[in-house]
């Protein structure tokens, strides 16, 4: 049993680093632990994202996702600024193909208003042509405070001030229990049992399973999608200036693929998003059978997979089939070939899914009287990991004062 702490955060990622970096700035006395189960901190979800800054185009107004975000974003840009960290408002072009798509256009440039994204113009072929040269489409959006950042090395600097703040920060520490008695919780871990006064769990692709440990069992459970990107050769990268993305359909769970530049200058071409057979499982060979049958056999899972089965037979046709691929984002820039293509990186996207089947689009956080749960932070959680942090900081100093 190591010393007790005021507060412990499961989850070394960067929205639980931003948790405990919100606390130590309202609170330099609190005793503070973050536990994460990797020998690194920030390898999954923060180390596996296309960098994107987002501006809060596409958030329902009112939602929190709607509100954290611009938050968030103006957080994570003073944050790299005081910190030396390169970031870039490079915008993003949203175009229409054809006009069936420009009703969707106008709706999300309303959204985009509602919301109070800054700078937004709906823009015509002339300056579609100006703004990416190399870009289909007869209508656009373009939102010019849209960027780009190397989130992991954000992660990192956090974690960085907060060991010179005094933050325990103990890796290889799977979470395996979590006692909440009077006055305290026990977080057992292979390693050794922490008390704490309070638990933040933000555990990503593990979310659910954490809650369960803490005895939330209800609530919406993790379903793990995998995107894999394509990367531009050298040659390509003159084909994209910023971020080039298709209009989102309501119809579908997922955007589409779409170009992005990175700060390190390269492009992205992608995601597609397919069932990933493992939470952690990057590859298309990362097969866990337990948690796949776990999730084949959910309720949930098979109402949307029933839902979406033409839609996810297509996305597994392109994942598998380069051609195919390279045929969905020639319609965004026609002049792409399969050969300045290599295949890149991918990521995991922990999405939680209610019982009825449907995708939990909101942020959603939860808990008991000792125990904070982040359920669900997919997109633009990285951008809003600050104002998250503000947030469960927040819930959790009125915890412990009034304990």
């Amino acid at each position: 049993m190591t010393d007790g702490f005021d507060v412990a955060v499961v989850g070394g990622g960067i929205v639980g680093l931003a948790t405990a970096y919100r606390l130590t700035e309202a609170r330099p006395d609190l005793r503070i632990a973050i536990l994460e189960k990797e020998a690194e901190l920030a390898t999954h979800q923060s180390g596996h994202n296309s960098g994107v800054l987002h501006a809060g185009l596409y958030y329902q107004p009112g939602s929190l996702k709607a509100r954290l975000c611009r938050e968030g974003k103006a957080a994570i840009e003073l944050f790299a600024e005081s910190h030396e960290i390169p970031f870039q408002r490079c915008g993003k072009l949203v175009v229409a193909l054809d006009p069936s798509e420009l009703e969707r256009l106008a709706a999300l440039r309303e959204r985009a208003e509602a919301n109070g994204v800054p700078g937004i113009e709906e823009v015509g072929p002339e300056r579609i042509r100006e703004l990416e040269p190399h870009a289909a489409g007869i209508r656009g959006l373009w939102s010019p405070e849209t960027g780009i950042i190397d989130f992991r090395r954000v992660a990192l600097a956090m974690a960085s001030d907060l060991g010179e703040r005094g933050v325990t920060i103990l890796t290889g520490r799977e979470v395996r229990g979590l006692d909440e008695r009077p006055g305290e919780v026990i977080v057992t871990a292979p390693a050794g049992e922490v008390r704490a006064g309070l638990v933040v769990a933000c555990a990503g692709l593990q979310a659910d399973r954490v809650a369960a440990l803490g005895g939330a069992r209800e609530g919406p459970r993790i379903v793990p999608f995998r995107g894999d990107y394509y990367t531009l050769t050298a040659e390509a990268h003159g084909l994209v200036n910023g971020l080039i993305y298709p209009v989102p359909d309501p119809r579908f769970p997922f955007l589409g693929v779409h170009f992005t530049k990175r700060i390190d200058g390269a492009v992205w071409a992608g995601p597609n998003a397919v069932l990933a057979f493992a939470r952690e499982g990057y590859r298309r060979r990362d097969i866990r059978p337990l948690e796949l049958l776990s999730t084949v056999t959910d309720r949930g899972f098979l109402r949307l997979a029933g839902r979406y089965f033409r839609t996810g037979l297509g996305e597994m046709w392109r994942d598998w089939w380069k051609p195919a691929f390279v045929r969905e984002l020639q319609r965004y820039v026609p002049e792409i070939r399969s050969d300045q293509l290599e295949f890149g990186p991918s990521g995991v996207r922990a999405q939680a899914l209610g019982r009825d089947g449907t995708l939990v689009d909101d942020f959603v956080l939860s808990g008991s009287a000792r125990i904070l749960h982040v359920r669900n932070a997919p997109s633009p959680s990285a951008t809003s990991s600050l104002a998250i942090g503000s947030m469960l900081a927040t819930t959790a100093l009125e915890r412990l004062d009034g304990a």
